[in-house]
């Protein structure tokens, strides 16, 4: 493969400056053994080909230059402008090849055709201090190559939606030298997932492990569009500590009729009990934990319960990103703790749309 593509575990260095941060994590994450889906990236090398050979890298700066964060119409005008230039432009042929024959080995990998999502990898991600959380753009069940194609320049263009031009601009984020990647991962067909912190957010403490979880794909939980279970453990005895079963109502499932993904309604029985079982819950406390010595800081994970694997196999690292709120502060005292608890619903999902707001 060329520096264009870069499949996970390819055995090479999680080049930042390449991959981006998303890219990076996975590549680095499978390298140390992590149960990561297999996938590819298409490199910051392949874009930054792209905008020179389409020559919009000068637009892009004269459209940018000066433009006002609190100026919602210039903002708005600039962005769709440049997404339009992104999206349009013809993508020279060595790069579509490169691309091409990455996706067409990943679906030998994985035995024929499957689903799989495009998902963004900025260079400016996972900066410390900084929660690109939700600022650009992930693509769920895509089937075939052209469906691929679409949405990898739709992830580019990501990069210059309003609100991440905005983000950056708030938080001088220069966007001399960005760059953006894109992964290309085999989907996971969620029975559960969601998010975990190696800290308690609402506090800080390092010595609990905080998981939110719901049924389905995790969107529904970092969206906030559910009310997930809330799980407070404590980080060295992998014990519950505190718990809070949310409402759970909805769960984003794939339709097998029409190969996409549907909302559907999770009965009274399921949303009145746990959605990860005792042995799952250790399993993804003892993930973040390994995720968290991996990195020597605290993080911030995606995972997922495959229903198409079996038990003790089916539990998959999606991303391990630095938490970013509490990180650079004093943890709090495990008295402190011990009073606020888990802090219910105002956990892990409420502290990410913040930092993603």
């Amino acid at each position: 493969m060329t520096t264009y593509v870069q499949f996970f575990d390819a055995g090479l260095a999680p080049e930042h400056d390449l991959l981006g941060g998303k890219c990076a994590s996975l590549v680095s994450m499978t390298a140390a053994g992590m149960p990561v889906p297999p996938g590819f990236a298409v490199t910051t090398a392949l874009y930054d080909a792209f905008l020179a050979d389409a020559g919009i890298a000068a637009d892009i700066s004269r459209l940018l230059a000066g433009i006002d964060a609190d100026d919602v119409t210039d903002v708005d005008a600039a962005s769709a402008q440049i997404r339009d230039e992104i999206c349009s432009r013809a993508i020279p042929e060595p790069l579509r090849t490169a691309t091409r024959a990455a996706y067409d080995e990943l679906m030998a990998r994985c035995g024929g055709e499957v689903p799989v999502a495009v998902r963004s990898s900025a260079t400016a991600e996972d900066l410390p201090g900084a929660s690109f959380a939700g600022q650009q753009d992930t693509y769920l069940w895509l089937t075939g190559w052209d469906e691929v194609r679409e949405h990898i320049r739709r992830c580019w263009a990501s990069l210059y939606t309003s609100r991440a031009i905005i983000y950056r601009l708030r938080n001088d984020i220069p966007d001399e030298g960005l760059s953006i990647a894109v992964a290309v991962q085999k989907m996971v067909n969620a029975r559960t997932s969601g998010v975990a912190m190696t800290l308690d957010p609402t506090n800080g403490d390092r010595s609990k492990i905080v998981i939110d979880a719901s049924y389905g794909l995790g969107e529904m939980v970092v969206s906030g569009q559910v009310t997930p279970d809330n799980v407070s453990l404590d980080k060295v005895m992998l014990t519950v500590v505190g718990e809070h079963l949310g409402d759970k109502h909805a769960e984003l499932v794939p339709d097998p009729a029409s190969r996409a993904l549907v909302e559907r309604e999770v009965d009274a029985e399921r949303r009145a009990r746990r959605s990860l079982t005792d042995t799952e819950l250790v399993a993804v406390a003892t993930m973040a934990k390994r995720a968290e010595k991996h990195y020597g800081c605290p993080q911030d994970i995606e995972w997922a319960i495959d229903a198409d694997l079996p038990d003790g196999e089916n539990l998959l690292l999606l991303q391990s990103r630095p938490e970013t709120v509490w990180s650079a502060k004093k943890a709090a005292a495990p008295a402190s703790a011990a009073r606020t608890g888990v802090g219910g619903i105002a956990g892990i999902t409420s502290v990410l749309l913040a930092a993603a707001g």
